[in-house]
């Protein structure tokens, strides 16, 4: 069997016990096709970058599976016909993850932020002085 990374937004209008009814209904559509559900994260609600079915916001779902490929994509069949669901995307990795997800992790845990790379390079006061353009020289060397 593969292992997946299976991401899913939800409407914003559902409650946690409407997600979480959801997240068991695939649960037991993945169980039920021979595979299983790892962990399951919550990452709550969030702004979308657009509009998604008039949607401003969703709440996002993580689930990491082991399951062949056909019950993969009954899953995903299934969530193309649910109205609750906006968008879900699927993607095979050789090995889960260890520990919370990237989205879970605090920010100082994540690593270096751009403020902490350095200096970005020379400022514009550094490049030196300008070369004065004389408008009155460039009309007497084109006469």
């Amino acid at each position: 069997m593969a292992l997946y990374e299976h991401v899913f937004l939800a409407r914003q209008d559902l409650s946690q016990q409407q997600i979480d009814a959801l997240v068991e209904q695939y649960k037991g559509v993945i169980e039920a096709g021979g595979g299983s559900v790892g962990r399951v994260e919550n990452w709550g609600q969030k702004s979308l970058a657009y509009r998604i079915k008039k949607n401003r916001k969703a709440y996002f779902t993580l689930m990491d599976i082991d399951a062949p490929a056909a019950a993969v994509k009954e899953v995903e069949r299934q969530m193309g016909l649910s109205e609750d669901v906006l968008r879900f995307m699927t993607v095979r990795v050789d090995a889960h993850e260890e520990g919370p997800s990237a989205m879970m992790q605090r920010r100082d845990d994540r690593g270096p932020r751009r403020d902490d790379r350095g200096p970005r390079g020379p400022r514009r006061d550094d490049r030196g002085p300008r070369r004065d353009h004389d408008r009155d020289s460039n009309k007497e060397g084109s006469e």
